[in-house]
C-alpha cells in the first residue's frame, strides 16, 4: 500500500518536529490509515510527540504499553505516560490512571487514589469516570459509602447513555438506595440499558415483568426479556427461562426445553439451575429418571452452600437413591442445610434424630 497524501503531509511536518503531526502519524500507523498497520512504528511516533509534552500522544503511548501493542506489555510504563497526560488535564488519561489504581496495575492498589483520578475525569463529563465514581460511593471504596452520592454520579453517566450506569441507577430505584423506592422509575432505567443490549438490564427487566413490579405482570414479556439475556449466555436468565418452561409461564409447558436451559445455566455454575436440574433427573421430567445424575447435580449445588440442595442430598443418602444408603452422611447434609435456616433441612434433621439410628439385626 502506497502512502496517501495525508501521510505525506504529516511526514513533511514531522521533519520540523511538529508534535501534532507526529501524534497524527502515530495514529495513522496504529489504525492502518493510509499506511499498512504497524504498531511498532506507531509507538515510535507517539513517543516522539509524547517526549515533547503532547498530552494525546502521552495518553496514546500509555495505551500501547498497557495493551502490549508495538511494545512489550508494561503497566508501570503505561502509568508513567498516563500520569504525564493526566497532569495536563487529559480526561481519558485521568480515567485510565484511576483504573490502574483501582485494579492495582502498574501501581499498588489504592482506592483513595483511584477516586481522586476518577473525580478529575468525572467533572470533565467522562461518563466512564462518572460511573466508576458512582460505584466507589455505592461500595464504599476510597470514600465513605454514600448511596445518595452514588445516585448523583450514576445519573450523570446514565444521562450520557452509559448502559451500566443506567442499570445501576435502575437498581438504586428498585431497592430504594439513595432515592425513594420507585419500581416505575427502575423499569424506565432498566429499559434504557436493555435497549443497548445490557444483559443484566434485560434480565432484571424480565424479573420486573414476571413479578409485576413497575409494569403490569406479563409472563410473555418476561420470557422475551429472559430469552434475550439467555442468548448472550447470562446464566441467571437461562435458569429463569428453564423455570418458565417447567411451570408453563409465558410459554407452553415443556420439560425438555426446561432441562435444556437448566443445563446451560448449570454448566456456568448457576446454583438454582443445578438444583432444578437435579430435581428433573430425580423426577424423570424432561429426561429419563436417573438418581445418579440427580445426586451429581444436587452435590454441585450443595457444594456452593445451596441449602435446598443440601437437604435434598441428605434425603438421597437417607433413602439410598443414587448413592449407597448412609444415615451419617444424610445427617451431615441435613445439618448443613438446617444451619442455614432451611425449613426442609430442619424438619428432616429433627425427624431423623428422633427416629435414632437403625437397630442392629438380631442374630438368628
Amino acid at each position: 500500500m502506497s502512502e496517501d497524501s495525508t501521510v505525506r503531509s504529516y511526514r513533511a511536518a514531522v521533519e520540523e518536529e511538529d508534535f501534532n503531526a507526529q501524534n497524527c502519524l502515530g495514529l495513522m500507523y496504529a489504525n492502518g490509515q493510509g499506511v499498512p498497520k504497524d504498531d511498532v512504528e506507531a509507538v515510535v511516533w507517539f513517543w516522539k510527540a509524547a517526549a515533547q509534552g503532547h498530552s494525546n500522544a502521552q495518553f496514546n503511548l500509555g495505551l500501547m504499553y498497557a495493551n502490549g501493542q508495538g511494545a512489550p506489555k508494561d503497566d508501570v510504563e503505561a502509568v508513567v505516560w498516563y500520569r504525564k497526560a493526566a497532569a495536563q488535564g487529559h480526561r481519558n488519561a485521568q480515567f485510565n490512571l484511576g483504573l490502574m489504581y483501582d485494579e492495582g496495575r502498574g501501581v499498588p492498589k489504592d482506592d483513595v487514589e483511584a477516586v481522586l483520578w476518577y473525580r478529575k475525569a468525572a467533572v470533565q463529563e467522562d461518563s466512564d469516570a462518572q460511573y466508576c465514581l458512582g460505584l466507589m460511593y455505592d461500595e464504599g471504596r476510597g470514600v465513605p459509602k454514600d448511596d445518595v452520592e452514588a445516585v448523583v454520579w450514576y445519573r450523570k453517566a446514565a444521562a450520557q447513555g452509559h448502559s451500566d450506569a443506567q442499570f445501576n441507577l435502575g437498581n438504586m430505584y428498585a431497592n430504594g438506595h439513595g432515592v425513594p423506592k420507585d419500581d416505575v422509575e427502575a423499569v424506565a432505567w432498566y429499559r434504557k440499558a436493555a435497549a443497548q443490549e445490557n444483559i443484566d438490564a434485560q434480565f432484571n427487566l424480565g424479573l420486573m415483568y414476571e413479578m409485576g413490579r413497575g409494569v403490569p405482570k406479563d409472563d410473555v414479556e418476561a420470557v422475551a426479556r429472559y430469552r434475550k439475556a439467555a442468548a448472550q449466555e447470562d446464566s441467571g436468565a437461562q435458569s429463569r427461562l428453564g423455570w418458565m418452561y417447567e411451570e408453563g409461564h409465558g410459554v407452553p409447558k415443556d420439560d425438555v426445553e426446561a432441562v435444556a436451559w437448566y443445563r446451560k445455566a448449570a454448566a456456568q455454575e448457576d446454583i438454582d439451575a443445578q438444583f432444578n436440574l437435579g430435581c428433573m433427573y430425580a423426577n424423570g421430567q424432561g429426561v429419563s429418571k436417573d438418581d445418579f445424575e440427580a445426586v451429581a447435580w444436587f452435590r454441585k449445588a450443595a457444594a456452593q452452600e445451596d441449602s435446598d440442595a443440601q437437604s435434598k442430598l441428605g434425603w438421597m443418602y437417607e433413602n439410598g437413591r443414587g448413592v449407597e444408603k448412609n444415615i451419617e452422611e444424610a445427617l451431615r447434609w441435613y445439618h448443613r442445610s438446617a444451619n442455614q435456616g432451611n425449613e426442609s433441612g430442619q424438619m428432616n434433621l429433627a425427624r431423623l434424630q428422633i427416629a435414632g439410628p437403625p437397630l442392629p439385626k438380631r442374630p438368628l
